[in-house]
């Protein structure tokens, strides 16, 4: 049984109060009290794991930007130029006007 169904459980048969049960369990009574409000909203689906993890990623680059940071890398080594994240985001910035930060590009190439 998890903590949330037992502190419920406890509510319900025993009669305890919110800082009670949150006093026994170790647990905030800011907690309990948004447990207590969401069985009551969703009933048994209160006690299921949710995640946490967002819908989207709003910062995520496109995969045209990708491809462009791919290829400019690409290009800048069979030129014999610099191919590192500060270059690649000097060029983005001048030739392609799109303004990216060293550190999304580094990882950007250290995922591909």
């Amino acid at each position: 049984m998890n903590k949330a169904r037992l502190i419920i459980t406890a509510l319900r048969t025993e009669n305890l109060t919110q800082q009670e049960a949150a006093d026994r369990y170790g647990v905030s009574q800011s907690w309990v009290s948004k447990l207590v409000t969401r069985f009551r909203d969703e009933g048994e689906a209160a006690f299921n794991l949710k995640s946490r993890r967002p819908h989207n990623s709003p910062n995520k680059l496109s995969e045209n930007t990708t491809q462009l940071i791919l290829t400019l890398r690409k290009e800048l080594s069979g030129q014999g130029h610099d191919s590192g994240a500060h270059t690649i985001a000097w060029h983005l910035t001048t030739h392609h006007n799109t303004i990216i930060h060293p550190a999304t590009i580094w990882r950007c190439l250290k995922q591909h």
